[in-house]
């Protein structure tokens, strides 16, 4: 991975500290705030080096390139770190503020620092990084179905288990729009596994919230419709090895509307 590191930096800057290495054993040496989160993720390896303005030596650019082992996992820990801002077209996905820049390409995630605001030379170093990875890997295909008209830029996430707080529903993807309605993708090994979590979501509804005797055959699929005590209004719909979903929707039918596209996306 040291490889993968700059070599032309760009000009005034040096290589002050590292590169120093990290493993699975190590890395809570190094974030430990943030080291489980990363593991959950598939962590396998990091790289970490500081970089210095040579006029101005309070000006530092840390920078942390981590291998998760795959582009799920990277793009899962880049959606974690994320928020609504700019990015940098660098790698698949990217996102800029005055003091950080992250990217993922590929199975890696790659984070920089800056003591000082400096977006400029966060996107030239951005750009040497990037150049270097020859993983090509596509993103994850499940950000492409959810549609795009009043999603909030930098929302989705990829959660490797626990998807809106629910150990049966597993891991999965969930994205959020302007009316802070939150659609989701539960992501099952098949659709046996997928039908046995929604029963056992109608289960838990019917105990901790409340299970609606609406008509929903407008999905023309396996379905749930409730109330869930955390996340509010719910729909749930079977289909393959997913179950589909919206929560948080004031209009129940802009809400199911929103859901009914996601399931076509998917057609």
């Amino acid at each position: 991975m040291e490889s993968l590191l700059p070599k032309d930096i760009p000009e005034g800057w040096a290589l002050i500290e590292g590169p120093l290495t990290y493993t699975k054993k190590t890395l809570f040496n190094h974030i430990d705030g943030h080291a489980e989160l990363f593991l959950k993720y598939g962590f396998q390896k990091s790289v970490f080096a500081i970089y210095q303005n040579k006029e101005n030596p309070n000006n530092q650019i840390e920078l942390d390139l981590y291998d998760m082992g795959n582009v799920l996992h990277a793009f899962g820990v880049f959606s974690r770190f994320r928020t609504e801002g700019q990015g940098m077209d660098v790698g698949l996905d990217s996102y800029l503020d005055d003091h950080s820049a992250l990217f993922y390409k590929g199975k890696y995630f790659v984070m920089f620092y800056s003591t000082e605001s400096d977006p400029s030379t966060f996107k030239q170093f951005s750009m040497a990084v990037s150049s270097k990875i020859t993983d090509s890997s596509p993103p994850p295909r499940e950000i492409g179905y959810f549609p795009k008209d009043r999603l909030k830029p930098g929302s989705i996430q990829y959660y490797p288990e626990g998807l809106l707080g629910h150990q049966f529903l597993k891991r999965g993807f969930i994205g959020t729009y302007i009316d802070q309605a939150h659609l989701f993708i539960a992501v099952f090994k098949d659709s046996k596994e997928a039908l046995n979590a929604l029963k056992i979501f109608g289960g838990y509804l019917a105990q901790e919230g409340k299970v609606s005797s609406g008509s929903i055959i407008k999905f023309k699929a396996r379905a749930l419709k409730g109330e869930d005590p955390y996340q509010g209004k719910v729909v749930i719909v079977h289909k393959g090895s997913y179950l589909l979903g919206i929560t948080g929707f004031i209009k129940e039918e802009a809400g199911e509307n929103l859901l009914a596209e996601l399931i076509r996306n998917i057609s």
